[in-house]
């Protein structure tokens, strides 16, 4: 079992990846009201060795020896990896252990501001940035970043960052009813779109319960809309929930497991995880499906959001 290593997980986008977390949980620049990994609890734009790279790169190797090829190497995690000052190295030490794998950069990109940053991951072969406001106050909303970050820095950012990068970039937007799906944030969000100019804008919306209760999902007619708004020729929709289960790498044994033990009594996710030994988002792409077939249910208590099994 590794500690800042996950999976491979069934993801919709990657298909058979490779997480590579470098922040603990949850360190990150902002404190999105939709987040499945809960509300941020170190609010912060400061770049450290949050988890020691040496460290992460012994498991890299013993992965490469004794493990076939994911899809895709991903950093990723419950928090913001771009905020780990020494992620360039271990791109750096991936792409030279294992040119055969493409690597992705799963992150929110506030932090492309820093040229340095931008730099650091230059080496990557496809960049997941995020951008759900064109507007600061819708910014403040959603995503309720930390103080030091303002709408343009983060969309210029982008800009110049999609300027440098040789690679892919498949921007997501995510879509929250009551929030960013307005016409004036809509056209706000386009402009911005067509200044970033991504390979791939991908438009999501909630499959889980977020940081914030009683939030609802954007279906898929309205996420049909606001791409016909848009009217811009690389927006996708992403799939569904259940098309994980007919990606190679879900596996049957840990929806086994994570039925098991809510089974016995109701846990919260930071629970799952510290029974299990498995990493928080691992157990989220299971929750969702389970969620989707209805084998679970939610009940919110003091101690956060628990999860059981659907009686």
């Amino acid at each position: 079992m590794y500690k800042y290593l996950f999976g491979p997980v069934p993801s919709r986008r990657l298909g058979m990846s490779l997480g590579v977390d470098l922040v603990p949980h949850k360190v990150c620049t902002l404190n999105c009201v939709y987040c499945e990994c809960g509300n941020t609890t170190n609010l912060t734009c400061e770049r450290k060795e949050y988890v020691l790279i040496d460290e992460v790169m012994k498991e890299l190797k013993h992965f490469f020896r004794n493990n076939t090829a994911p899809d895709y190497i991903t950093f990723s995690g419950a928090g913001e990896p771009t905020l780990n000052s020494r992620i360039g190295e271990v791109l750096r030490f991936i792409k030279t252990n294992r040119q055969d794998v493409p690597v992705a950069v799963l992150t929110n990109g506030t932090l492309f501001t820093d040229e340095g940053v931008r730099t650091e991951l230059l080496g990557a072969d496809l960049v997941l940035p995020s951008l759900d406001a064109a507007s600061d106050l819708t910014l403040r909303k959603i995503n309720r970043p930390s103080r030091d970050l303002n709408v343009e820095e983060y969309i210029q950012g982008l800009v110049d960052f999609r300027k440098e990068f040789q690679g892919k970039i498949w921007l997501e937007v995510f879509i929250l009813p009551g929030y960013n799906d307005n016409p004036v944030d809509l056209e706000l969000l386009k402009k911005a779109l067509k200044r970033i100019r991504p390979d791939r804008i991908q438009l999501n919306s909630l499959d889980r319960p977020g940081a914030v209760k009683d939030l609802k999902p954007a279906n898929a007619a309205v996420l049909h809309e606001i791409a016909l708004f848009w009217g811009l020729r690389n927006v996708e929709i992403i799939a569904s929930v259940p098309e994980r289960k007919k990606i190679k790498s879900y596996r049957k044994d840990i929806e086994n497991i994570i039925i098991e033990t809510i089974s016995r009594r109701p846990c919260t996710l930071e629970d799952l995880a510290k029974i299990t030994g498995l990493h928080i988002n691992e157990i989220n792409k299971y929750l969702g499906v389970l969620e989707e077939e209805k084998k679970t249910e939610t009940m919110m208590q003091d101690r956060g959001l628990f999860y059981q099994k659907k009686l």
